[in-house]
């Protein structure tokens, strides 16, 4: 293949895919009036799965339980950012959440409901180390919402050996 084919070819994979994201975050926004949507529910569920293996409780029904409230804890982390952080955050979910996004972004070929989490973690791996600004960026973002959200609860301290804070 000549140079000048392989340029276009970038050119018009990266064209397609920012048509397709941008289609895909208007059709099934990650957020929807500031909260996560089903889309972004389906991704941190299973980025936390992959993020926090270890952390969370083994037995199935408390696991559940501890990705509700985690949930639960990023609609109120997410409803208290700006507009301007919001719709990002929407646009980065909608993105992840549709196959090529996810593909392009996460490297991760599995929907996040089906995949395990050894390859969610070697998908969020490859973002943390990529050369690509914007994937470490995404990772980041991941990451610490994923972490801020979990650890903000209080039964989850002990893990951490933080007794809370200190009696003033």
């Amino acid at each position: 293949m000549q140079r000048r084919s392989l340029l276009k070819l970038g050119a018009a994979s990266a064209v397609l895919l920012v048509v397709a994201g941008g289609a895909a975050a208007l059709l099934q926004p990650g957020l929807q009036n500031g909260k996560l949507g089903m889309p972004g529910r389906e991704v941190f569920t299973a980025v936390a799965r992959a993020f926090l293996d270890g952390s969370l409780p083994a037995d199935a029904p408390q696991r559940q339980m501890a990705l509700q409230g985690l949930l639960d804890r990023i609609d109120a982390l997410t409803y208290a950012l700006p507009t301007h952080a919001q719709d990002e955050l929407s646009q980065l979910l909608a993105l992840l959440a549709g196959a090529p996004g996810r593909r392009a972004m996460a490297g991760l070929g599995a929907p996040w409901s089906t995949a395990t989490e050894a390859d969610i973690q070697q998908a969020l791996q490859d973002m943390r180390l990529s050369s690509l600004a914007l994937r470490q960026q995404a990772y980041a973002a991941l990451h610490d919402i994923t972490a801020a959200a979990y650890f903000s609860d209080a039964s989850t301290w002990v893990q951490l050996g933080y007794g809370g804070p200190p009696k003033i």
